[in-house]
């Protein structure tokens, strides 16, 4: 965990949102946009065709370890 890049406590919300949101996804253009445009760049999110962010495998195994276990 200690070599993975730091997540914000809002970029870790926006996570959490986006692992709640499941198949559906988040669409882009609410609040956290910021923390879903990051959590893109580090390969936690991908935008679908249709605009919409969701967690990635990386993403979700981040959760897991993150926010549903942490250390």
């Amino acid at each position: 965990m200690w070599t993975e890049p730091y997540l914000e406590t809002c970029c870790r919300s926006a996570l959490h949102r986006l692992i709640l949101s499941g198949t559906a996804g988040r669409p882009a253009g609410l609040k956290d946009q910021p923390c879903l445009e990051r959590l893109d760049r580090m390969g936690l999110a991908a935008r679908d065709a249709a605009g919409r962010y969701h967690a990635t495998g990386e993403g979700v195994a981040r959760h897991d370890a993150e926010i549903l276990n942490p250390p």
